[in-house]
Parts: structure tokens; C-alpha cells; sequence
């Protein structure tokens, strides 16, 4: 006998889940408060585009590395027009007034951005890479493994360099063998091809520009990020136990491709 369930057309409801979906958005605040449903939303939206990003991230590494320079820039504009999306959620977080947000406050207790598994996946896969952030979650073997397998492998940095080396450039070994766990750095020997480049290569150019312009928008989103912040709760200290708005400062301004920036100078 055939299940009911299965045996029903696809629709626009089942295939997304809709039921699901909407049963997620539960407030704790009593009344609720008027504006815990948009957080709630904001919130979980970023968690389906940090996911996203995710996914175009990898493939935008797989693309580097096997010199797909069509497909390295498709996928590299569609990440620029998510950032821009990102950006674009802080206006409607910033229509929560001080007080609409306090109100609700007290319900987070110990939640906070800090511990989005989803963020510290993304940024590792930019470079952005931490020991500290992995033990963070040694409580959680499944999530801890993860990190770890993120800090082993390379990052989009690194999948540069190997473009750059699929483009006939003579990287130096150094800078391909370079430990991946740690943050990018500035490599003198890289810093003049890329001007090379710059003068007299304007297909390998413009993968460049695109990922400074990568670069430029997470910074953005960063900078927005720590102002929405500031506008909404000052100097206090941040859920979860972080020291707020210092600590988000402290993010700002960490090139992922700190060799495209140096070379600004000498162009």
C-alpha cells in the first residue's frame, strides 16, 4: 500500500519545507514584544545565508585551484551580491529602537553571535582562522571536528596563489607551502607578480579585483556590523559574555588578501 504522504504532488509548500520553516520563529518575551519576531527572523536569515556563502566559497576554491576562470568569477560576483544582502539586514536591525531591544534582551541570556558555528566555518574558509575559536567548542565533538577540518584545509588565499601559479606566475614555494592554519600574510616575493599582473594581465586582473572587492565588503559588513552595535546597547557588555563593542572592533579592518591591499602603493 502506498503512503498517502508520498504519493501527494510536490508543491511549493513541501518542497520548501514552509510548515517547518515557519514553526521556527518562537518568542520568549512576555506578550510577546512586538519586535522579538524580527529578531528572531534577522537572525536566522543570516544563519541560511552564512550557510550559503558557505557553499559558494568552497566552489569559488575549487574553481581557483583548477584555473575555471569563468566559473571563478560568476561565483565570485554572486558572494559580492550576497555581502550586499548581509549589509542590507543591518537597516532593518537598525529599526529596533534601544529600548525595543532591551525589552527582549534579557531572554538571550548567555546567546549570542559569538557562538554561529556557521560564522567561524565561513571565516575560516576566508583565512580568518583561530585555534581558540576550535577549542571554544570542544563541548561539541561534531561541531569541534568540523572546525578542525576547516583549519586544515586551505583557504581562499591559498586558492589564489595556486590560480596565480595555473597562470604560468613562479610563486614562491614558501608561499605555497605555507602553514594553512595560520592568517594570511604579506609576501614580498607575491607583492611583484601581482604588480606584474596589474601592468600587463587584465584577465588574472580582474580575479584580483573581484576578491579585494570581497575583501573591501566583509570589512563593510564588519564596520556596520560593530556601528549597529554601538547604536543599540553603547559600551555595555555584549550577551555571551563578550566585552561588546570592543570586542567586534577588534575584527575590523584583517585583510583576507593582505598582499593585494600592499601593493596599492606601488601601482
Amino acid at each position: 500500500m502506498s503512503d498517502p504522504d508520498t504519493a501527494q504532488p510536490l508543491t511549493y509548500v513541501k518542497y520548501l519545507k514552509l510548515d517547518q520553516l515557519l514553526s521556527l520563529q518562537q518568542p520568549l518575551s512576555e506578550g510577546p514584544e512586538h519586535d522579538e519576531t524580527l529578531f528572531i527572523i534577522i537572525h536566522q536569515v543570516y544563519e541560511l545565508w552564512f550557510k550559503q556563502m558557505c557553499h559558494e566559497l568552497d566552489l569559488l576554491r575549487r574553481c581557483l585551484e583548477s584555473n575555471e576562470h569563468p566559473r571563478a568569477t560568476a561565483t565570485l560576483k554572486r558572494i559580492l551580491t550576497v555581502l550586499k544582502t548581509l549589509v542590507g539586514q543591518i537597516d532593518i536591525l537598525e529599526t529596533m529602537t534601544p529600548v525595543s531591544f532591551l525589552s527582549i534582551r534579557e531572554r538571550l541570556e548567555s546567546a549570542s553571535g559569538f557562538q554561529s558555528v556557521q560564522f567561524r566555518e565561513f571565516e575560516f574558509i576566508c583565512g580568518i582562522r583561530s585555534r581558540a575559536m576550535v577549542e571554544h567548542h570542544r563541548g561539541n565533538p561534531r561541531v569541534c571536528q568540523m572546525l578542525e577540518r576547516r583549519l586544515g584545509e586551505r583557504s581562499v588565499y591559498d586558492a589564489f596563489l595556486r590560480y596565480l601559479a595555473a597562470n604560468g606566475y613562479a610563486i614562491p614555494a614558501e608561499a605555497l607551502g605555507r602553514d594553512v592554519t595560520a592568517p594570511p600574510q604579506e609576501w614580498p616575493g607575491v607583492q611583484e607578480l601581482l604588480i606584474e599582473i596589474y601592468h600587463s594581465d587584465p584577465k588574472t586582473c580582474q580575479v584580483c579585483e573581484l576578491l579585494l572587492d570581497f575583501d573591501e565588503g566583509l570589512q563593510e559588513w564588519r564596520y556596520r556590523h560593530v556601528k549597529m552595535v554601538e547604536r543599540t546597547i553603547g559600551t555595555k557588555s555584549g550577551t555571551g559574555g563578550t566585552s561588546g563593542v570592543e570586542y567586534l572592533r577588534r575584527s575590523l579592518f584583517r585583510p583576507l588578501f593582505p598582499d593585494l591591499w600592499a601593493i596599492r602603493a606601488s601601482l
